[in-house]
């Protein structure tokens, strides 16, 4: 990859650009979270300020075999105008004439979408012909799309090798790289990894290799108890992976050996049921009694792990402490959130990523007060383990 997006003039230039606009929708076809598409403005913005024009390409959805009308991509037509403020020309199919036609009727500095790449099969297949013949599209190629970096498919992986000069990130893509580079690669210590959320087993590659990158692991959420009773701890009625326990054992063992400072709740704000009128209270960790679940981090925990994050310089947030979309259980993921935006606003670096993560700092209003919010899911957590990317190879190569 010859080029950064800053140093490329799109001037007169047929600039494909694969987006990830996979954004849910309602019923009625209607955008629920436009996220993705605004994390997009930016490199679209410079590609028809540069007098590019700008070709949009995306999937939405899961398409089960060819073409579905409610997930065509011309519901997204309406927002994607608003947010560019320009006219967007829709072609109802993503290669071939169709594709063509709306392609060879743009002027420098307009934007076309092309329909769902989904509709094919060979799109998710990554068959070369089918990306050679998107490629015909463009005379530039830009991969904005992290969120599908972890994907081998022919839009994100196998069209770069159509490009082999003129194919750049978009801005969203460079961010996201350079900012998981910076949580991994950090010279600024303390590290502290927060690891939260319901299962172990999603989790042992990050936390294996965070170990060597690291010097804090902090691991609340459902996964904790998994933890505590491979150490024999009373856990009632709590979220565990039976099959997991000597895996926690080991991981244990690893970061002592290590010397990486691996931290677990110490009580639990636990309930009789998994509801918002269920009764609670506070309790130790390793003795929750039959009948009763952990459902949140308890204030000795939320204490313990804020002291941990404030004195860190770099920390990276993946996995909430309890089930925060239940007020009540809510308390320790929120202590968590302020926490991070505390130390921001000291001088740390903070990066939260992964879809539960995302969604609680969106839902307390704190996403501005962090250093970063990735947008990756799938693809951060691949990053985070370690693996390089498909869609970040066949851009390097």
């Amino acid at each position: 990859m010859k080029y950064q997006i800053d140093q490329y003039n799109f001037s007169g230039k047929r600039v494909l650009v694969r987006v990830d606009f996979n954004v849910p929708l309602d019923e009625h076809q209607n955008i629920t979270d436009d996220t993705r598409i605004q994390a997009a403005v930016r490199t679209i913005k410079k590609i028809i300020a540069d007098g590019g024009k700008a070709i949009l390409m995306s999937h939405l959805g899961r398409p089960k075999s060819g073409p579905e009308e409610a997930l065509s991509l011309k519901h997204l037509v309406k927002r994607i105008t608003e947010l560019l403020g320009v006219p967007i020309h829709f072609a109802s199919d993503c290669v071939g004439p169709k594709a063509k036609a709306v392609v060879d009727s743009l002027k420098n500095g307009e934007v076309a979408l092309l329909e769902n790449l989904r509709f094919y099969k060979e799109e998710e297949a990554g068959d070369e012909f089918f990306a050679g013949q998107l490629a015909e599209n463009g005379d530039v190629y830009v991969n904005d799309a992290f969120g599908t970096a972890h994907r081998a498919h022919a839009s994100t992986t196998v069209i770069a090798k159509f490009f082999p000069t003129d194919k750049i990130f978009g801005y969203l893509m460079e961010d996201e790289v350079h900012n998981i580079d910076r949580v991994l690669n950090s010279p600024n210590t303390p590290i502290t990894a927060i690891i939260g959320g319901s299962k172990v087993s999603s989790k042992i590659a990050i936390i294996e290799n965070l170990m060597d990158r690291v010097d804090n692991i902090i691991i609340g959420g459902g996964m904790a108890f998994t933890f505590i009773k491979a150490q024999q701890g009373k856990i009632g009625n709590s979220l565990v992976e039976e099959d997991k326990l000597s895996t926690a054992l080991e991981l244990m063992t690893m970061a002592r050996d290590k010397h990486i400072n691996l931290l677990l709740p110490s009580d639990a704000i636990i309930a009789d049921k998994f509801a918002a009128d269920a009764n609670t209270k506070e309790c130790g960790i390793a003795n929750i009694p039959n009948g009763w679940s952990g459902l949140d981090i308890g204030p000795r925990s939320i204490e313990h792990f804020k002291e941990i994050i404030l004195k860190s310089k770099t920390i990276l947030w993946n996995g909430p402490m309890g089930v925060f979309e239940i007020e009540k259980f809510a308390t320790g993921t929120i202590a968590i959130s302020n926490a991070l935006a505390e130390a921001t606003k000291a001088g740390a670096f903070t990066l939260v990523g992964g879809g539960d993560s995302v969604a609680a700092i969106n839902q307390f209003g704190l996403a501005d007060m962090v250093s970063y919010v990735s947008t990756g899911g799938g693809a951060m957590l691949e990053s985070l383990e370690g693996i390089e990317l498909p869609g970040i190879a066949a851009m390097r190569k």
